[in-house]
């Protein structure tokens, strides 16, 4: 046990907001410029490939459809760790971490859903269809906005941390539905090709720039995260601040 105390502190210390603002100044330079570098690497991979001889120049549209498919729900899946610090440990910075990625889901979301639309157009012959895997996503979508919607009314920043806390982990069911609803149910969607038992049924080819694009998806949604924490601790400072000072100027009002 005494093995892990030392990490555990460190961990510890980010309850701080002070020092995790001083943490993320220091780590948001270095990421941000890994993130820039592996979406040139990732970029200059994805236009060097040959077409595919079935699909042809479509098949790019894979290397921004699958990581931001993956980002939608590994995304909710962090909201989801954070929910359980909001209501079991009630880490400090569990709900903003919760509440700062909800808008970055939404958007990788939205990327997965439009592009995957464009996608299917010319390999279903339609932008759209109602099957399990892309209602669940769409779904999933809604949620996002469902819970930015939330964090914006409730006003009392501890009332909605427990109130988004419970929603997020109710709605965390759609997520293993998302990734088995293609072995469930007999969609149009394709079933998995990259993360099966028997290994990937992509071609090298076109595996290399996914992952490396998969990975530029995955830093800049930590590099985002990041930054949002940091605006919401600066925020909410700054409404604790105003709220002081109105209280402060109605006690030196005359009566």
């Amino acid at each position: 046990m005494s093995d892990f105390s030392p990490a555990i502190s460190r961990f510890s210390d980010l309850a701080n907001p002070t020092r995790f603002l001083a943490l993320a100044s220091r780590i948001i330079p270095w990421l941000a410029a890994v993130t820039a570098l592996l979406f040139a690497i990732g970029l200059y991979l994805c236009f060097s490939t040959e077409s595919d001889y079935q699909q042809g120049d479509t098949v790019r549209i894979m290397y921004i459809h699958v990581p931001s498919a993956w980002l939608s729900m590994m995304c909710y899946t962090v909201m989801s760790i954070s929910a359980i610090g909001t209501l079991v440990w009630r880490h400090p910075l569990a709900d903003v971490a919760a509440k700062a990625a909800a808008p970055l889901g939404a958007a990788f979301t939205l990327v997965a859903l439009v592009t995957g639309s464009l996608w299917g157009k010319p390999m279903w012959g339609t932008y759209w269809v109602w099957d399990a895997r892309l209602t669940s996503v769409f779904i999933l979508f809604l949620m996002y906005l469902g819970l930015i919607a939330l964090n914006r009314a409730i006003e009392d920043p501890s009332k909605g941390a427990r109130v988004t806390a419970v929603l997020i982990l109710v709605g965390f069911v759609n997520i293993p539905i998302i990734k088995f609803s293609v072995d469930w149910w007999n969609t149009l969607h394709q079933s998995e090709s990259i993360i099966r038992l028997d290994g990937p049924t992509v071609d090298p080819e076109f595996l290399w720039p996914l992952f490396t694009m998969a990975l530029a998806f995955t830093l800049l949604f930590f590099t985002l995260h990041i930054m949002a924490i940091r605006n919401e601790i600066w925020r909410r400072r700054i409404a604790a601040q105003r709220r002081l000072a109105a209280r402060m100027a109605s006690r030196e009002e005359p009566a």
